[in-house]
């Protein structure tokens, strides 16, 4: 807890009411003096850290993880790292799953942003697109680029069901 906690949480739940568009000239900016355009990192890493992501962990650590237990950790002599790691980290495994599940989708399914920051290094969904914009389309390569584009989230959400199945037994459990 910090002076101005409140104030800041506006500010970043404010932001998710600004259109993404507004922040592409300004983000392009960013990665052509970092010396990343045309690379996978900036495509990747404008990503990770989202409003909504934000948003997502502080109301479900705030709703899951009681004051009670981190006082009793502290208590226990837990540094605040320590904390972190043996109370916060498990408690919010299930979010974390989810999250990361709806990070990587945003992410793998964006076409604006990779096309325009690395056009000599198309994404699947960009490469998806120029294969539709030939003169003659050939559907069965198409259809099986789209298939070989889903595969990806499959495998993802097979791994994060466990997790997800997880947190929706402990919300149902909880009542």
């Amino acid at each position: 807890r910090f002076r101005g906690r409140e104030g800041l949480l506006v500010f970043v739940i404010a932001t998710l009411a600004v259109p993404t568009q507004l922040g592409i000239i300004p983000m392009f900016m960013m990665m052509k003096q970092f010396g990343w355009t045309g690379s996978l990192g900036a495509i990747i890493i404008p990503t990770l850290v989202t409003a909504f992501g934000v948003f997502f962990m502080r109301q479900y650590l705030v709703e899951n993880i009681p004051d009670e237990l981190i006082e009793a950790a502290r208590v226990d002599g837990a540094s605040m790292i320590g904390t972190f790691w043996h109370v916060g980290v498990p408690a919010a495994r299930p979010a974390m799953a989810i999250l990361s599940l709806f990070t990587f989708m945003t992410a793998w399914t964006d076409y604006l942003w990779p096309m325009l920051v690395a056009p000599q290094n198309p994404t699947l969904q960009v490469a998806l697109n120029q294969l539709q914009s030939a003169r003659y389309v050939d559907y069965t390569i198409v259809m099986t680029g789209a298939l070989l584009a889903t595969i990806p989230l499959l495998v993802l959400f097979i791994l994060a069901g466990k997790q997800l199945v997880s947190g929706i037994m402990a919300g149902a459990v909880k009542g």
